[in-house]
């Protein structure tokens, strides 16, 4: 799949209708192989996020390392720094 906009394979306009209107086996694989979509969209959201959340607190570690090193270069307490 390219994106969250990318275009679905079946679209529901495309499901033939049964004569008497009744939910067949082409409409279940329909929703079936959508609902598959969806789950694998999410699946790489959620993927994104955890990364996203791994290099946040790389960058907060890495921000409070530099923030220390900087306070004991200027002689100052680090426990007198807000946080």
């Amino acid at each position: 799949m390219s994106g969250p906009n990318a275009d679905l394979t079946m679209p529901v306009e495309a499901v033939a209708e049964d004569e008497d209107d009744s939910f067949g086996e082409a409409e279940y694989a329909a929703i079936n192989s959508m609902l598959d979509q969806i789950n694998s969209c999410l699946d790489h959201l959620e993927e994104k996020n955890d990364h996203l959340h791994a290099r946040i607190q790389e960058l907060l570690e890495s921000s409070r390392q530099t923030r220390l090193e900087f306070q004991q270069q200027f002689g100052e307490d680090p426990s007198d720094a807000s946080p």
